[in-house]
């Protein structure tokens, strides 16, 4: 099981806010200390190899941030086993791909994905924007990992926290990455007191305890 500081990551994400309105440059005050984690600051603790002009986006944001950047019927025919395709809603629209349906090698991509960059509890099935990822890595575009990593931190610092339905005091909203959390600010100065425990996004002590108005 890895390390984490539960309580470094619940201060983390209480004092959470982006540096300028509409930009995902977010930073938070932890410990005496600003800890920034945006995508540089992130590329800059992971070591991610990719390199980017400025301004350039990898090949997998300039298809995300297209309408019609992923063929679906070619990531059903990658991903899925023969004769499956994605799960769909009512009106027709794909939304993700159930565990039974995906092939191996599928299979193997989103537990590595779950388990290591995208940390979830959840892998009896995989919503379409993961599978947009999995199909950009087994087709080989380019990735920036870090900038993945960021955008999930953003959304889950932007999350209003829900009440707990026992303790209205606290909120039952998962925060995640709690071990990159509490390396990014040890990478940073902040002194952290690592406990052992499974990291995953729902771990009991990783609730947030303040609510935001």
């Amino acid at each position: 099981m890895a390390k984490f500081d539960p309580e470094i990551v619940i201060e983390l994400y209480a004092n959470a806010w982006p540096t300028e309105e509409g930009v995902r440059d977010i930073h938070s005050w932890v410990r005496s200390h600003w800890i920034p984690f945006d995508a540089d600051a992130l590329t800059q603790f992971l070591g991610d190899p990719l390199i980017l002009e400025e301004n350039q986006q990898c090949e997998f944001s300039q298809r995300r941030n297209q309408t019609d950047g992923f063929n679906e019927e070619a990531m059903a025919q990658l991903l899925c086993i023969s004769k499956q395709d994605f799960a769909r809603t009512a009106a027709g629209k794909r939304v993700r791909i159930m565990r039974t349906s995906m092939t191996t090698l599928t299979q193997i991509w989103m537990t590595l994905l779950l388990s290591n960059v995208l940390p979830s509890n959840h892998n009896s099935d995989l919503p379409l924007p993961k599978c947009q990822l999995v199909y950009a890595i087994l087709t080989r575009m380019s990735v920036h990992l870090a900038q993945v990593i960021v955008d999930a931190i953003y959304l889950f610092a932007g999350m209003a926290p829900t009440r707990h339905p026992l303790d209205p005091e606290k909120s039952n909203r998962a925060l995640g990455f709690p071990t990159l959390i509490t390396g990014l600010c040890q990478f940073y100065g902040v002194h952290v007191t690592p406990q052992q425990g499974n990291p995953t996004a729902d771990h009991p002590s990783l609730h947030r305890e303040v609510l935001r108005a």
